[in-house]
């Protein structure tokens, strides 16, 4: 006898597969998820080259920098006829108030100064119209005999750009650089601003005595005359070069100003002369010498008087002999 079939709508009849729902395939990839993995893909690929960027100009940078500093080094020159320690007995023919600025900021018998190294913080205006401050850090060396330095900012910019900048003297010649990144550089000295870009790092050097006081001494080539009660000119000349500042001292016998007729500003790819100004403050004890901290710098134009440079020094390392 046979059994009955069934007839399909019967609900004895369903079976498992009828309540199973089927797996959705679509025939092509959801475009946003396509997007989103090549959106990942591009940053990698973006943040390793920056990485790669980044470590390549800091790498160039940093080599170049250094053959500055040997440069620098190679040309300090043995100390022969100048002594090695301040006697105040080479202070009786100099103006009266810079007779009070040594004894104030030097002790008796003082080692020179044979070499500095500092690092700096502060902000540094790139504009020459109006106040545009961008916030950098620095490093330095200094060599006393034969002056010189190597200068070493990083200046953050506006929108985070990174841009390297290096001022030198280096046996007699001047150099001022610029890079982005450390790897485009512009701001580079055409041939022939070569003597006035020398010019101006010397008078750097001689302003900035003040941080290493030993050098602004008779003994170590400073000429002194007096201006007036309060103000004396000093003349310093290496090589060629014979270069000329203003100090003037405070109620204290400190230096609270330092000006320059001879420096010239770079204007548009050309070098123009422009009376240039230091104003110095919160002297300290360093290594037995009192000096400033804190520094402003500005060019003194005819529109008036526009800073450009504030700074502070965060460590003072000095050579002294022993």
């Amino acid at each position: 006898m046979n059994p009955k079939p069934k007839h399909p709508d019967d609900p004895s009849t369903a079976t498992l597969s009828d309540y199973v729902v089927p797996s959705y395939a679509p025939s092509r990839p959801n475009k946003l998820i396509v997007v989103l993995k090549w959106a990942k893909v591009i940053a990698f690929i973006l943040i390793a080259l920056a990485l790669t960027v980044g470590l390549w100009g800091n790498s160039r940078w940093s080599w170049d920098t250094h053959r500055r500093m040997e440069g620098l080094e190679a040309s300090t020159q043995p100390i022969k006829a100048r002594p090695e320690r301040y006697n105040d007995a080479e202070l009786a023919t100099l103006p009266p108030v810079v007779q009070r600025y040594f004894a104030k900021v030097l002790n008796l018998n003082q080692p020179i100064v044979r070499r500095l190294y500092l690092e700096q913080t502060g902000r540094f205006n790139r504009s020459f119209i109006d106040e545009q401050w961008e916030p950098f850090t620095a490093r330095q060396r200094v060599s006393t005999n034969r002056p010189g330095f190597v200068w070493d900012a990083s200046i953050t910019m506006s929108p985070g750009i990174t841009v390297r900048v290096v001022d030198a003297y280096v046996a007699g010649v001047g150099s001022v650089q610029a890079s982005a990144f450390g790897l485009f550089d512009f701001g580079s000295n055409g041939s022939e601003s070569t003597h006035d870009i020398a010019r101006g790092e010397l008078i750097r050097f001689f302003a900035e005595g003040v941080w290493y006081p030993t050098a602004l001494l008779p003994s170590q080539g400073v000429r002194w005359t007096p201006v007036n009660d309060q103000t004396a000119q000093a003349t310093l000349t290496d090589g060629p070069l014979t270069v000329m500042l203003q100090f003037t001292f405070n109620a204290q016998d400190l230096v609270e100003r330092i000006r320059s007729t001879e420096r010239s500003a770079l204007v548009d790819g050309v070098m123009l002369p422009t009376p240039w100004e230091v104003r110095l403050s919160d002297y300290q004890m360093q290594s037995g010498m009192l000096v400033p901290h804190e520094a402003e710098v500005a060019w003194l134009h005819t529109t008036g008087r526009m800073p450009y440079w504030r700074g502070k020094v965060e460590k003072f390392d000095y050579e002294l002999p022993r």
